[in-house]
Formats: C-alpha cells, structure tokens, sequence
C-alpha cells in the first residue's frame, strides 16, 4: 500500500467519524428545522458554513476513492435540501 493511499484511508477515516459522530446528526436536525417552517439561526447558518468548508475540503479524497462517491453525493443533497427549504422560509419571513 502506497503512502498516499495510507494517508487518505486515515483521513477519509476521520472525516467520515466526523460525519457520522457530528455533522451528520446535528445537518438532520437542521433539515426537520427548516422543513417545519422555521428560519435559520446564527448558529445554524456557521454550522453549515463549517460543514461545506469540510465538503470542500474532503472532496479531493472523495474524488480519488470512488467508493466514497455515493456517499459525497448524498451530503451535498442533503446541505442544497437544507438552504433550499431555509431560503423559502426566509423569503416568506
């Protein structure tokens, strides 16, 4: 096994505890926020800044290991759900 292989396999690791630990459950609790109606708090809206930041981040690792693709898909749909349904809230005030 190559270095860099070693290398991503602890970072994907990480990232995905990450994930499942934090960002995951607390993005869920998000989306049931905003699909009852309500707006977005401050704290909500760093969260999320924070979570795309990490998406970003992690996409290079993503990219080189394909079977990490699903998953990488199924987290930007869940953030564009997320401010999708937050900017119709916003919009109706």
């Amino acid at each position: 096994m190559a270095s860099d292989d070693r290398t991503d396999d602890a970072t994907l690791q990480a990232l995905l505890a990450r994930l499942l630990e934090f960002r995951l459950p607390r993005a869920l609790a998000i989306k049931e926020h905003v699909e009852s109606g309500a707006r977005l708090d401050d704290t909500q809206i760093e969260f999320l800044k924070g979570a795309l930041d990490d998406a970003k981040n992690a996409q290079q690792f993503v990219v080189r290991n394909p079977e990490f693709h699903r998953v990488g898909a199924r987290i930007v749909k869940l953030y564009e759900e997320i401010v999708g349904k937050a900017m119709e809230n916003e919009k109706r005030g």
